[in-house]
């Protein structure tokens, strides 16, 4: 051996292992999500005292939990999830028994046996397409992460989160790719193609695909094992010191900037969001919400910023508390573009008030493009 092929051999080694780890992540957060799903739709069914709780449910649920991650949101989406993947008890009765301590294994077996029963017969008296080519629980749960089953279940159509399905697997699609080709009508313009196998072919040599640290890094994955949660937040080195330096100017510039929290959390509807920079400005009395983005500028970003100015607006703000203010700044890492979003603040209130007490944009952007000299 010489050293070309240590150095070769080392890294296939860490790789095949962090592709089995993140593999046993992954495997037991899904088994996990589904049982819990199962776990509820059982009570909602049959539960001595269901009729107690009813529509209010999970919300006492997640109180009585108190588990990090499982939200009232969260047992919703386990329970869809549940729902869209019932083929996934095949999985749990074969391939990965040994996963579940027998006490639980033991108990569920009866039941999973009887709800399975139905779902074959089910499957039996359907003619059509959508369960002729469902795939089965096992290449479920062992090629996607939950992260993209999250957003395959978001799918009404069987047969279209079959297309998905299939088409993630093959070409190793990101979660991010998952939600860029839905998006694009992947499925729809497939079905309209000549010929879609060269559709495919040409989109998936093109795709961003997942490593095993996407997995880990999901925000699932991070709850599920107790992290926390600004590490699950991917950034690269560019953004993490400019986040870091933007941080340190608005705090030093005198204008009553609090620093309230980084990458804040927060769910709007079913999903999760991550602000970069949150303030309180003492003398505006209100929060403001900063949001860095290292790529062309587009209206989605205006467009995010004001949903989490609307939710602070709903959710956050105090009766004594003026409206919250929204500070998006975007380098494509050559220029530098700074716009205020104040969703439907009175445009003269805030030129009046807000403007005077903020940061000028022509301040900001001279802050960005010299962050982007010193980075070059």
């Amino acid at each position: 051996m010489n050293f070309e092929a240590l150095i070769s051999v080392i890294e296939q080694t860490h790789l095949h292992f962090q592709q089995q780890a993140a593999k046993a992540v992954n495997v037991s957060l899904t088994i996990r999500n589904w049982l819990i799903g199962f776990y509820i739709v059982e009570f909602e069914q049959k539960g001595e005292d269901r009729a107690k709780y009813g529509a209010g449910l999970l919300n006492k649920l997640a109180v009585q939990l108190n588990i990090k991650g499982l939200v009232s949101a969260e047992l919703s989406r386990c329970r869809q999830f549940y729902h869209c993947y019932p083929q996934i008890f095949g999985a749990l009765t074969q391939e990965f028994k040994h996963l579940i301590p027998y006490p639980i294994l033991g108990a569920l077996t009866k039941k999973l046996k009887e709800q399975n029963d139905v779902v074959l017969i089910q499957g039996r008296l359907s003619s059509d397409s959508e369960n002729k080519y469902q795939l089965n629980g096992h290449v479920i749960v062992s090629k996607l992460s939950f992260t993209h089953l999250v957003e395959l279940i978001k799918i009404d159509n069987n047969l279209k989160r079959t297309y998905y399905e299939l088409e993630c697997i093959k070409g190793s699609w990101s979660v991010r790719e998952l939600k860029r080709q839905i998006n694009s009508l992947y499925y729809e313009r497939s079905g309209m193609s000549t010929k879609p196998e060269k559709l495919s072919a040409i989109t998936n040599a093109k795709v961003e695909t997942i490593s095993p640290t996407d997995i880990v890094k999901s925000m699932y994955a991070f709850e599920f094992l107790g992290l926390k949660d600004k590490d699950a937040v991917e950034e690269n080195d560019l953004e993490t010191a400019l986040l870091d330096h933007l941080q340190e100017f608005m705090l030093e510039m005198g204008h009553g900037f609090c620093l309230e929290a980084r990458q804040k959390k927060i769910l709007i509807g079913d999903e999760y969001f991550f602000i970069d920079l949150v303030f309180y400005h003492r003398v505006l009395k209100c929060h403001v919400l900063i949001e860095l983005k290292v790529e062309d500028f587009n209206h989605h970003n205006i467009g995010q910023l004001n949903t989490y100015v609307n939710y602070y607006k709903a959710k956050v703000m105090l009766p004594d508390d003026n409206p919250t203010i929204g500070i998006l700044l975007v380098t494509d890492k050559n220029n530098a573009l700074v716009e205020f979003a104040t969703a439907s603040m009175d445009n003269q209130l805030f030129v009046s008030k807000y403007l005077l007490e903020l940061p000028k944009k022509e301040q900001l952007e001279a802050f960005i493009l010299n962050e982007l000299k010193a980075w070059k």
